[in-house]
């Protein structure tokens, strides 16, 4: 037995299209087609195989951040990300070093979910 590998991340979010605004348009994330489920959401690509559920109805508090629960995406490069998220007003705290030596940087959604943008090193 054996894991193969992460196939998606959830989260559960107050205002659907508010979220998809944010990944669609700050995030630059790929919608995808999603199931005719009973409860609103939206699907997202992330990278190749991987992808990203938002889950509608959220009333309960969301509890995230760079020293708890959050997601890490690898890019490219980050001064690009950080300049265009100064432009669109998004959420963010400045790139900072990791012990490691990659880079990061946190963005929050339209919820308060921290996404992690990284470098390695």
């Amino acid at each position: 037995m054996k894991i193969c590998e992460l196939n998606h991340v959830a989260l559960h979010v107050a205002d659907v299209e508010k979220s998809c605004e944010f990944y669609r348009n700050v995030l630059l994330l790929e919608p995808m087609p999603r199931p005719a489920f009973s409860f609103p959401g939206a699907w997202f690509r992330l990278g190749v195989n991987q992808e990203l559920h938002l889950i509608g109805e959220r009333g309960d508090p969301v509890s995230s951040g760079n020293r708890s629960n959050h997601f890490a995406l690898r890019v490219d490069e980050l001064d690009s990300w950080e300049q265009y998220f100064r432009k669109v007003g998004a959420d963010f705290n400045p790139r900072k070093h990791r012990p490691d030596g990659a880079w990061q940087v946190f963005v929050r959604d339209p919820d308060g979910h921290a996404v992690e943008l990284f470098t390695p090193p």
